[in-house]
């Protein structure tokens, strides 16, 4: 036990020193990446983190699984205090709260210069959820870019590594598109979208289940007939939700 304890305390000196997984060896960043996802309670079979290319370094972001998990893990509550609007910025302000009574606050901000309509809509919701899970993040003690924020990055390059810690350099950015499409189970993303829709208690949570479905629509281009159908069920429960009032 002390022989792993001490290697591990040398690959996180190197990340604190230098700040980039990239100068690893492929068994450290696997070992790395495990012992990052333990520490929080998280299973790192799920992948609840992905790497990125960012200023010239290699480095770890939040996927949704993260957020879902450590707010389980954690029983994290989120609400949402405020949201507002200044110029061509709409701002939501999240808080989060630990059954100690810890609390912490974060914001999400959009961009909402000549959106209307659906593309409004959208900007709306992703706000709300770029707030909830940062605020999550956050109280967890984890300071990294959520997938919504490095999504808005343009210098940020999702680099795919291997669960044994190779770096696999990614294709262009249509190929990558279409490689994650093609490794998804339509069925199961939209069962799991479907029941994040369907058991929303309220009109906020519903918000921010429509905007995983986007942020997922726009990063895999699912089969439209699942999207349809996860639309009729965020209609159906949104008519719900305004008739219990």
């Amino acid at each position: 036990m002390n022989g792993i304890t001490k290697v591990d305390g040398q690959i996180a000196e190197r990340v604190i020193a230098m700040g980039d997984l990239e100068s690893m060896q492929p068994g450290e960043r696997a070992r790395y990446y495990t012992r990052v996802c333990e520490s929080m309670g998280l299973n790192p079979l799920t992948q609840p983190f992905m790497y990125v290319r960012l200023n010239g370094k290699l480095t770890l972001y939040a996927k949704r699984d993260a957020a879902d998990q450590l707010r389980k893990i954690y029983d994290v509550s989120v609400i949402v205090a405020k949201r507002e609007r200044t110029d061509d910025l709409y701002i939501v302000t999240a808080r989060a709260t630990m059954p100690n009574g810890r609390t912490d606050e974060s914001i999400g901000a959009v961009s909402i210069a000549g959106l209307k309509g659906e593309g409004l809509s959208n900007a709306l919701m992703k706000a709300e959820t770029k707030a909830k899970r940062r605020v999550t993040l956050s109280i967890c003690g984890l300071g990294w870019l959520d997938e919504t924020e490095v999504a808005d990055v343009r210098a940020a390059k999702p680099v795919t590594v291997t669960q044994d810690g190779e770096i696999v350099e990614p294709p262009s950015q249509p190929d990558l598109t279409k490689q994650l499409a093609a490794s998804v189970d339509w069925h199961k993303w939209a069962a799991e979208h479907l029941s994040a829709i369907q058991e929303a208690p309220d009109m906020g949570s519903l918000t921010a289940a429509w905007a995983d479905v986007n942020d997922d629509v726009k990063r895999l281009q699912p089969p439209p007939e699942h999207i349809e159908a996860l639309r009729v069920a965020k209609d159906e429960k949104k008519a719900a939700l305004r008739g219990a009032k």
